[in-house]
């Protein structure tokens, strides 16, 4: 069965790129247009991962998270930032704010499915633990709060030499 996502946004126009994205890479997608019709979604139905905007009208995504953490049917459903402030302190503001992953406008899908197959556990970064998940970055070289550095990339493979030919040229 697809994944459920639950995704919450003020504007008509992000809601519809994000569930055209998300319903193309095959998940099946509940639309909300506050933070107060998010949290009631939320606790009415069972979703895998959710997307939420941090400015919004009714409740912000910052309330919303936060409504979601002490209520004990939401408190473990996984919830992304998804927003237009894309400075560090931003990111790093939501994280510690409890979202489990931080993705800033404009995205890519890849991006984004990366993310949540990440917080399904399919991804190439299944999580551990929640204190873990909820720390992840994707920002390489920069450090979570719990002293954690990315993976490095490894540096490019040299394209392959032809006959009488170094790697180098």
């Amino acid at each position: 069965m697809p994944a459920r996502i639950l995704i919450a946004d003020d504007f008509d126009d992000n809601r519809e790129l994000l569930r055209l994205m998300l319903e193309s890479a095959g998940y099946r997608v509940r639309e909300t247009r506050d933070g107060r019709e998010f949290v009631e979604a939320a606790r009415a139905e069972e979703f895998d991962v959710a997307l939420i905007d941090l400015s919004m009208p009714v409740l912000d995504g910052w309330g919303a998270l936060s409504e979601l953490r002490a209520d004990e049917r939401t408190r473990a459903l996984p919830c992304v930032a998804v927003t237009a402030f894309a400075a560090e302190q931003d990111r790093r503001r939501a994280l510690e704010a409890g979202f489990d992953a931080y993705v800033s406008k404009p995205y890519r899908q890849k991006d984004l499915t990366e993310v949540i197959e990440d917080l399904l556990g399919r991804g190439g970064n299944p999580p551990d633990d929640r204190a873990r998940a909820a720390r992840r970055t994707r920002h390489a070289g920069q450090q979570d709060s719990d002293g954690h550095r990315p993976a490095p990339t490894p540096p490019p493979r040299p394209a392959p030499a032809f006959a009488g030919e170094d790697a180098d040229g």
